[in-house]
């Protein structure tokens, strides 16, 4: 196929869907093109039933009145030539009838005193003869019809012809009693013309009227489709999230109807955001001061338990051996605690949009490592990751997501975990993969959940159910993601890919009133050896 032909059929491919798309979505079109089908199917109707109307009454009028004087100059012209008339007879008496009103040829047919036939014609030799007539019309002619008082006589019979492309007229009768057989031919030339102006006149006006109602159709759509289109745009803009957007109600017909149900929707929607909004913010609000608060009493009880873990932990053995589980239990959930509030703190920061990135050139190896050796991982963890990889990113937020991923994988899948790093086009992709037993299928869904635990009837864990979350986010205020899939070898794959160089999305993220908060490890420097659901 050469180029020529492969842009034309591109060109009628491209045009092709232009057409299909406005046949199938433009209901102006639709309308307009229904509203000419109709025009049209009832103007072809109306004028073709005119049409013939016309041309019957006209066609009949025509021979209506150029029968009925040939007839009469049969009868009283032909009808007084001798039984044996002479051949200057015949063409004296054609000649007679053929200067009649209607204005038409005449032969006439006789025979002489020895039997021979006789023919004169109007117009002389050259003009209307016996095998212009239809053989049809000549034997019917000369045929008797007996009539219901028993009398036989010849009758008038007629026919139309087309001869060049023109329409004649031809009647045929004999006149009874004895006498000579006559012939008539008109043409109807002038009638075929006058009909032929009808039609172009009732062309016409159907085009007038196709046109007309072409244009009855556009007033139509547009009065119709004007406040159908008003409504369209009305709902994209409620869509887009401008929930004052209202419709200017005129008339009291069904369009206007719809405009008032579209405006009452509207307002109830703007009025069950707005609560939802405020009820949303009192929650962030009262999460936001709750975790505050709190952070002042467990300040000092911190303290008081890291002094009652450090007489634990000393050689002197000087606390009573009853109270020291409840002491270690009363350590581990203050911790708990604590680390609970820091993230419901870092929680209500994403969720306020004031959580920003504060960038810097890190080196990825580096930085996990640094993550594993600060929780005394090392011996638990396999990392395959090159040096001199280097990303522009938030060390702390990136800090948080691997130590919740990587505690995660230690504590639900066991060691060894094994951390993988490749880069990929203009991102850096993190792969941690445990070696315990997987993910359900039911649970893969929801393990970025907020407080979502598998097993519902262990409510109580370690782990606050905010760490994988936690974790998104900070992937996502990187413009980065991660997802969670299980290895065909066994055990959990967890998927962290970030940009090489988040500087664009700081700049934004940065630019929405960011207040430079900076929240705390997911699981902290303490907890090293607990890792975060």
């Amino acid at each position: 196929m050469t180029d020529a032909q492969e842009g034309f059929r591109g060109w009628f491919a491209a045009r092709k869907g232009v057409w299909s798309r406005l046949r199938f979505t433009s209901l102006r079109l639709r309308l307009v093109v229904v509203f000419g089908l109709v025009a049209l199917t009832a103007a072809v109707s109306a004028s073709g039933i005119a049409y013939w109307l016309n041309r019957e009454a006209v066609l009949r009028r025509t021979q209506d009145a150029v029968l009925r004087d040939f007839e009469q100059e049969m009868q009283n012209r032909a009808g007084l030539l001798p039984p044996e008339p002479t051949q200057d007879e015949l063409q004296h008496t054609a000649g007679q009838m053929a200067n009649s009103s209607q204005r038409f040829s005449v032969l006439l047919v006789a025979q002489d005193a020895g039997g021979k036939p006789v023919y004169s014609s109007s117009g002389g030799l050259d003009g209307f003869t016996l095998t212009d007539v239809p053989k049809s019309l000549r034997t019917a002619v000369n045929e008797k019809q007996t009539d219901s008082d028993g009398k036989s006589e010849y009758h008038l019979y007629w026919q139309r012809i087309v001869e060049d492309d023109t329409p004649y007229l031809i009647a045929g009768t004999r006149v009874n009693g004895g006498g000579p057989t006559g012939y008539m031919l008109k043409s109807l030339e002038q009638e075929a013309k006058d009909l032929n102006s009808l039609a172009w006149s009732l062309g016409i006006a159907t085009g007038l009227a196709l046109i007309g109602s072409a244009l009855l159709a556009q007033a139509a759509a547009t009065t119709v489709l004007k406040p159908v289109q008003r409504l369209g745009a009305a709902a994209r803009r409620l869509g887009e999230g401008k929930l004052d957007t209202r419709l200017l109600v005129s008339g009291t017909d069904e369009l206007a109807d719809l405009s008032r149900t579209f405006n009452n929707a509207a307002e109830a929607l703007e009025k069950r955001v707005a609560d939802m909004a405020s009820r949303d913010e009192s929650s962030r609000r009262f999460v936001a001061d709750m975790s505050h608060e709190l952070r002042t009493p467990l300040t000092a009880i911190t303290a008081v338990t890291e002094v009652l873990e450090e007489e634990l932990e000393a050689e002197s053995g000087s606390m009573d051996p009853m109270i020291e589980p409840a002491v270690r239990l009363v350590v581990s959930e203050t911790r708990r605690l604590n680390d609970l509030v820091e993230n419901l703190m870092e929680v209500t920061r994403f969720d306020a949009g004031t959580a920003r990135l504060v960038l810097d050139y890190v080196d990825v190896a580096d930085q996990i490592t640094a993550c594993i050796d600060a929780r005394a991982w090392l011996d638990a963890v396999d990392l395959d990751a090159a040096r001199g990889l280097m990303a522009r990113l938030d060390p702390r937020r990136l800090d948080v997501i691997l130590a919740n991923l990587i505690g995660n994988a230690l504590k639900h899948g066991g060691s060894p975990v094994r951390v993988a790093v490749r880069e990929a086009d203009d991102s850096v992709v993190i792969e941690v993969r445990d070696h315990g037993p997987g993910i359900p299928e039911d649970v893969l869904p929801h393990v970025f959940d907020r407080f979502y635990k598998a097993s519902a009837s262990r409510p109580r864990s370690e782990g606050s159910g905010l760490g994988l979350s936690i974790a998104l986010e900070n992937a996502h205020i990187h413009g980065g993601e991660i997802t969670a899939a299980n290895s065909p070898e066994g055990g959990a794959v967890f998927t962290l890919r970030l940009p090489r160089d988040a500087s664009e999305l700081a700049e934004q993220t940065n630019g929405n009133g960011g207040n430079g908060a900076n929240g705390k490890d997911a699981d902290g420097a303490k907890n090293a050896k607990k890792g975060d659901a």
